[in-house]
């Protein structure tokens, strides 16, 4: 949200877009219809393929996600993932929110960077060195439209089924995948699962196919 604000302020044609899993919880949709409107900006919102979503539920569930790390990453590949890599396959650059405090994975993200997995456009994050307490300030300074459920606790939002308050003590993306321990907290979006994740996920990417 600093950056869209931000980018309203240099540009009112700045394009948004988001990705619609179907799983999200009511409080980002409210925030979503906040931003149309205080804004002027159309969100462009992306969905996964339904034929792929129906095609997982009907294998495995309609909470796949809860089963094994693989079976969650299938679910992010269908609902997040491919959808955003079709997006993007689009445009010429894209701005995220990426900070280098969030994640030890995110510790090495740079401002300006070539997004190879993504037709190697560019892609840009200008928070990188951003903290929470800095982000917080400028939204407070600038009233930025807040996100609901971070009153109630959360630091980090994704899918409601997916997504708890964190508690005191605990990492910013603790509350993401609360159930999985000793696992990298990404969704494939930023980085990828390596190894033998991302073996698993390619096989039960092969099982979709086959099954449909």
């Amino acid at each position: 949200m600093a950056i869209l604000d931000m980018a309203a302020r240099l540009s009112p044609g700045i394009r948004a877009f988001t990705i619609d899993t179907g799983r999200l919880p009511e409080q980002t949709y409210d925030l979503m219809a906040e931003v149309e409107r205080g804004y002027g900006i159309r969100v462009e919102i992306v969905f996964p393929d339904f034929r792929e979503v129906e095609a997982m539920v009907a294998l495995h569930g309609p909470n796949v996600f809860y089963a094994s790390v693989p079976q969650r990453m299938l679910c992010c590949e269908i609902r997040k993932v491919q959808p955003l890599a079709r997006k993007l396959s689009t445009l010429d650059a894209w701005v995220t929110g990426l900070r280098r405090e969030q994640s030890e994975d995110r510790r090495h993200v740079r401002k300006v960077e070539i997004d190879e997995a993504h037709g190697s456009i560019v892609k840009l994050n200008p928070l990188a060195d951003w903290s929470a307490h800095r982000v917080e300030d400028y939204n407070q300074e600038h009233r930025v439209p807040r996100h609901a459920l971070y009153a109630e606790g959360y630091a980090s939002i994704g899918c409601g089924p997916c997504t708890r308050p964190v508690r005191a003590g605990e990492d910013l993306r603790a509350g993401r995948w609360w159930w999985e321990t000793d696992v990298r907290k990404e969704c494939g979006i930023h980085f990828s699962p390596q190894g033998e994740a991302r073996r698993e996920v390619d096989i039960l990417l092969e099982e979709l196919e086959i099954a449909s």
